[in-house]
């Protein structure tokens, strides 16, 4: 008995271990990409029609955040993000969004609620591109943000505060 007993004993230890590991290495953060290229080939559709290209954006500051409309926390910083587009004009900065989301929810969401910056359609691909720019645990909401020429400076899980918007902006200039 209590050799099978430590013998139970040992296989719950390497069970705990490697769980403890896969964990820690699903938690991890993820390396940004490190090339930029595919990221601003893509190309979403847009819930109203057409597309929008992420190659066009470039030159500007870019704020790219990731929502979706069943994220309580994505749909309460949306006013903040379509006020800070508002008033950012002469700074030249953008706002867009992706959702990680279907095109009936967001097109009846938007139409409720709509928006001054363009959303672009990313679906459940949202996700892995939001892992590859940083956030590993592909939770919403989540934004990076891009210098004029095109690099990843800033990234935040979670909701956006005007105080990230500010310091974002004074980073910028």
């Amino acid at each position: 008995m209590n050799r099978r007993a430590a013998l139970m004993g040992g296989v719950a230890a390497v069970a705990a271990a490697a769980g403890a590991g896969v964990s820690l290495w699903r938690t991890r953060e993820a390396a940004p990409a490190t090339s930029n290229a595919a990221l601003w080939a893509l190309r979403f559709e847009q819930p109203g029609g057409g597309q929008l290209a992420l190659g066009a954006l470039r030159g500007r500051p870019l704020l790219l955040n990731f929502w979706a409309t069943w994220c309580p926390p994505c749909v309460t910083e949306l006013p903040l993000l379509d006020r800070f587009q508002r008033e950012q004009p002469a700074t030249g900065w953008q706002v867009v969004g992706l959702a990680v989301d279907n095109l009936a929810p967001v097109t009846a969401f938007l139409a409720k609620r709509p928006v001054g910056f363009a959303i672009g359609l990313a679906g459940m691909d949202g996700i892995e591109l939001a892992r590859t720019l940083g956030n590993a645990g592909g939770a919403l909401p989540f934004t990076a943000v891009f210098d004029r020429a095109g690099q990843l400076v800033q990234r935040k899980l979670g909701v956006i505060e005007p105080a990230d918007l500010k310091r974002w902006v004074e980073s910028m200039t």
